[in-house]
Order: structure tokens, then C-alpha cells, then sequence
């Protein structure tokens, strides 16, 4: 059985002053609170979600 890759996203700045999209896709990758790590697979749509929000997320490594 193939296991799926994961990576591990960071929320480290607020998303206060940023347009309403950018706060969608904060919300859309799973992110509740500053700070938080959450996991999700890695795929060309998280990878685009990530790529439009960098200010705002870090990719950590494992």
C-alpha cells in the first residue's frame, strides 16, 4: 500500500490586513489560531494554496 505524502504548514502572521482571499485560503488549508501546525497531503492544490499566501505560511520540514 503507497502511503501519501504530507506536509507541514505553519501559521506564523496574521491575516488581519490582508485581502478577503488570502483569508479564505488561510481558512481553506484548515488554520484557526496563529501559530497552529496542521498537516495535509501534498498535492498541487495545497501547493497553490501555500504559493499564494507565503507571507503568511511556512512549510516545515520533517
Amino acid at each position: 500500500m503507497t502511503e501519501t505524502k504530507k506536509i507541514r504548514l505553519q501559521y506564523y502572521r496574521s491575516a488581519i490586513s490582508t485581502p478577503v482571499k488570502h483569508k479564505l485560503v488561510i481558512k481553506g488549508l484548515g488554520f484557526t489560531r496563529l501559530n497552529q501546525i496542521v498537516e495535509r497531503v501534498d498535492n498541487p492544490s495545497v501547493r497553490g494554496m501555500v504559493a499564494t499566501v507565503p507571507h503568511l505560511v511556512r512549510i516545515l520540514a520533517d
